[in-house]
């Protein structure tokens, strides 16, 4: 037989589809905390959304593909009336929470939004409720729901930890379509071996390219394409529960496998088991919708606008000091084009800090990036690597996100360096950063709902005891409008 011809012969599925197809299916998840950070998460993710309806450019991607469809014990989108097919409700929910860039972040090796893959979550709990309901059976309750976030956190979370897809050009919404598939074929009723088969799919897709995130093609993609993602990941699993077969080696197979298609042959590491880490520790964006390498940077920002409003055409230079990830990621120069450009420039967020003492996602709209105050103040910062800064951007005991930021005169004086290590939204400044989390909450609440709806809706939602129990449907008949 000549070497070169394939065996037909099918092979063990690789392990690292076995492995998250086993935590999905068999990991308890005993973590009072992981489950309490979900809640919190849940209430986060579902504010940014409804503040992003309030934008044209979110609103009009909301609603069935074709205008009037019905469809019947389908999902419903929150903030809206439609009641879609999960697919497309999964698309709507995805890419509203992820709009303005406000909701959870996840940073290491990649980086990405867990929170992202509420859309599939929530989609398909609340279609398989509606549909146990028509047929006699008992829905879902939200504690499945916080249960597949938090293992939808994991999975994506743990895989970010040593694997850089960015590395290699590709987009970190790979890993909320992954993440997305293994949970929602388990809330569909999937076995362990169908979560292996519709895993192995959200690998075949391969990975968008990271061309939208960057200069000079930056662009509003970025805003939907998790929803796109974790609606991808509906479709795969429906597929799968259909009789769809899988593709076992879909990493591993030699020159056909994702491992040598797009990893340059090299494997995953993995740096700790799936459990409940990466919920216990996700960081929220609670005071900026800013990129979060930003987040410190807009902070120290803050702190330094007394000082220097009166004094703007007195600056000589602005210092910025900051980690690698964010140099690489979101330091730009020259011309902005529109808001998805300014939300991903270091320089941009810590120039809109300096001069108005806050940030808000109204900022990033034209009309503000064209006082010419803002670049005016661009062109004056210099960007320095503070090389313990990116070495504990990785340390797994403190995954700081560090910037400091120093202002410097023309009559020789300075200000304060400001230097802020780890955001308000870290798991070291918990306590000090949830009542903050509530209040953006409430104040998002009260952009989409009366006043009535508003308050039961977060009476609900700060009770993590009856919010558990309550069947998905119930909850999501409170967030129609």
């Amino acid at each position: 037989m000549s070497a070169n011809v394939d065996l037909a012969e099918r092979p063990n599925p690789d392990q690292e589809l076995v492995d998250v197809a086993d935590y999905v299916t068999n990991y308890d998840i005993k973590s009072k905390e992981a489950f309490d950070t979900a809640r919190n998460c849940l209430m986060d993710t579902l504010g940014c959304g409804f503040l992003a309806q309030r934008f044209p450019e979110c609103a009009k991607h909301l609603g069935p593909i074709v205008p009037g469809t019905v469809v019947p014990n389908g999902a419903r989108v929150p903030g809206t009336q439609f009641e879609l097919d999960p697919v497309k409700a999964a698309w709507d929910i995805g890419c509203m929470i992820r709009w303005l860039d406000f909701n959870d972040t996840w940073l290491a090796a990649e980086w990405g939004h867990p929170s992202d893959n509420l859309g599939g979550i929530l989609a398909v709990a609340d279609y398989v409720s509606r549909r146990n309901l028509a047929l006699g059976k008992a829905p879902l309750v939200m504690r499945d729901v916080l249960e597949a976030m938090i293992k939808a956190h994991e999975i994506q979370g743990c895989m970010a930890l040593e694997n850089s897809f960015n590395r290699v050009g590709l987009d970190h919404v790979l890993l909320v379509r992954l993440a997305s598939t293994a949970v929602v074929t388990q809330l569909l009723g999937g076995t362990q071996s169908q979560i292996v088969d519709a895993l192995s799919h959200a690998w075949v897709d391969g990975s968008a390219l990271r061309t939208y995130r960057h200069a000079p093609n930056a662009g509003p993609r970025k805003s939907w394409a998790a929803g796109d993602a974790t609606s991808r990941a509906v479709r795969l699993a429906m597929l799968v529960l259909k009789g769809e077969i899988g593709y076992p080696s879909v990493l591993t197979a030699p020159k056909w496998g994702f491992y040598d298609v797009s990893f340059k042959g090299q494997k995953f590491a993995f740096q700790r088991p799936y459990g409940s880490y990466v919920m216990e520790n996700v960081l929220f964006k609670i005071s900026f919708p800013a990129e979060f390498h930003a987040q410190t940077a807009v902070e120290a920002a803050v702190t330094l606008h007394p000082e220097i409003i009166g004094r703007l055409d007195q600056i000589d230079k602005i210092v910025m000091t900051t980690h690698e990830s964010a140099i690489r990621i979101i330091s730009k120069t020259g011309t902005l084009n529109n808001p998805a450009d300014r939300d991903h420039c270091l320089q941009y967020m810590a120039a809109i800090g300096l001069l108005k003492g806050n940030l808000v996602a109204e900022d990033y709209e034209d009309d503000v990036a064209a006082d010419p105050r803002v670049d005016a103040l661009r062109q004056l910062m210099v960007i320095e690597e503070d090389v313990r800064y990116s070495r504990e951007y990785h340390e797994p005991d403190k995954r700081s996100i560090a910037n400091a930021i120093q202002v410097f005169f023309k009559d020789g004086s300075k200000t304060a360096k400001v230097e802020v290590e780890y955001p308000i939204g870290h798991r070291r400044r918990r306590k000090e950063g949830i009542p903050i989390l509530e209040e953006k909450f409430r104040r998002n609440l009260a952009t989409r709902f009366p006043a009535g709806r508003s308050a039961e809706i977060n009476a609900l939602c700060t009770d993590q005891k009856r919010l558990e129990s309550t069947p998905v449907n119930e909850f999501m008949d409170l967030l129609v409008i």
